[in-house]
């Protein structure tokens, strides 16, 4: 395990990129606290659960989330998308069912650059895109002292090497802190 995560982390900005795994979701969560600014999470509206802003708030004030539900992942497309172009949010999330070609991945990545937006698919493994900036796998760590420990690992990475590391979110100072090395 190496100590430099936060030279990958917070995200490269004016690009879009990927996470996988059953600690996805916490990855975006701290994701958009890091932004500092407005977050647009899309989602589409069939999904049994519900996106809770207040759940959220250990990560993020949730004032600055905006949720928008979306009939198909077309349309969640088109309006991450518009969003990313937009330039008026420092991040978009959007929780992806399907795969994502190779086509609607790169429209992303030049409306992120365009915007100045940086945004983030929720994906479930092997559904990733090759226009992916980054791809990160993050799963949930056992440990009896710490809950909220997670590995984070680099799988893909455009500009730079694969990497990994166990990470530990402290509620109270809203921060990431990577975990002591842990043998792999």
């Amino acid at each position: 395990m190496t100590s430099d995560l936060f030279s990958y982390f917070p995200l490269q900005p004016t690009r879009v990129h990927e996470v996988c795994g059953a600690g996805a979701f916490s990855f975006a969560a701290i994701a958009a606290g890091e932004s500092k600014g407005d977050v647009l999470w899309i989602r589409q509206a069939w999904r049994a659960e519900v996106l809770n802003p207040v759940g959220l708030s250990p990560y993020l004030d949730p004032s600055k989330l905006l949720i928008a539900q979306v009939k198909d992942q077309a349309e969640g497309l088109a309006a991450m998308e518009e969003a990313l172009r937009d330039g008026s949010l420092s991040l978009v999330v959007i929780e992806l069912s399907e795969v994502l070609g190779l086509t609607a991945g790169r429209r992303l990545q030049l409306a992120a650059k365009a915007g100045k937006t940086t945004g983030l698919c929720c994906i479930a493994d092997g559904l990733g895109s090759n226009a992916a900036e980054t791809r990160w796998q993050c799963s949930p760590v056992l440990d009896v002292d710490c809950s909220s420990l997670q590995r984070w690992e680099l799988v893909k990475n455009k500009s730079g090497a694969l990497k990994a590391w166990h990470v530990r979110w402290c509620t109270a100072s809203r921060r990431l802190n990577v975990a002591p090395s842990v043998t792999e």
